[in-house]
């Protein structure tokens, strides 16, 4: 979820990648999907996907409870509701190409739960720093993966990945908290700090679990990434995950 800047960005980043896509992310998904590893990555990919939409849903319905005013709790539970269409945007193609869809997000409940658990924000700002900083790593790492895709698939991964517009109203409240109270400032940047790490973990985690997955992003099928392509993504990862702290008004 990003600043319009930061989308540009992470549009620009995907763009370079496919400026002349070759294998399979120049194939569409009827083509594609008869290797049976890439079929498999991408079942895992929209798994995991899909829950993490779910997880996002729960998670701004909690984070409304906590919201300071009645116009606030509408807001969040307006982009609740964004964040479950397009888990079912996710769901139904899972469907669509024969994978059940619960099967399909199973693998990827514990490492996600886990991760909201050990990130559990403290309060209202501390909820709204996560959903900007957290959900915009775990975004940009889905778009850099997006850009090895087959056309369908690439372009479903893309839109469930719009900003639902917490980017814009997440940046307005944490920098209104900040000019009230500057000692704020220091708490959050040490937050999103530690949620930076944390998201990173759990992207590594992901991959490095799903052996189909794995395959698919380091060589050998779609184009994969080679071990200095992947350092390179996190370096991109981590520029875009700067800029959006300064949106914010915390340092990096």
């Amino acid at each position: 979820m990003e600043t319009p800047d930061n989308a540009t960005d992470a549009a620009a980043a995907a763009d370079s990648a496919t400026e002349a896509p070759t294998g399979i992310a120049a194939q569409d998904w009827a083509t594609a999907a008869a290797e049976p590893t890439y079929r498999a990555a991408v079942v895992d990919l929209l798994g995991a996907l899909a829950y993490g939409e779910l997880a996002a849903f729960e998670r701004l319905a909690e984070d409304a409870k906590l919201a300071p005013t009645l116009a606030d709790k509408a807001e969040l539970a307006k982009m609740a509701s964004a964040e479950f269409h397009h888990f079912e945007q996710l769901t139904g193609r899972l469907a669509e190409i024969g994978a059940e869809p619960t099967e399909a997000m199973e693998p990827f409940v514990a490492a996600l739960d886990g991760f909201h658990r050990q990130t559990a924000p403290s309060d209202w700002l501390e909820g709204l720093v996560k959903a900007y900083v957290g959900d915009s790593i775990a975004s940009d790492f889905y778009r850099e993966v997006a850009a090895r895709l087959d056309s369908d698939t690439r372009e479903l991964v893309l839109a469930v990945l719009d900003d639902t517009g917490h980017a814009s109203f997440a940046v307005e409240k944490v920098r209104a908290a900040i000019e009230a109270d500057p000692r704020v400032g220091g708490r959050l940047a040490l937050w999103a700090r530690r949620l930076m790490g944390e998201a990173l973990s759990q992207s590594q985690r992901v991959v490095a679990d799903r052996d189909a997955l794995s395959t698919m992003l380091v060589g050998g099928v779609a184009d994969g990434f080679d071990l200095a392509e992947v350092g390179r993504m996190f370096s991109r990862i981590t520029e875009a995950h700067t800029k959006r702290m300064a949106a914010l008004g915390l340092a990096a």
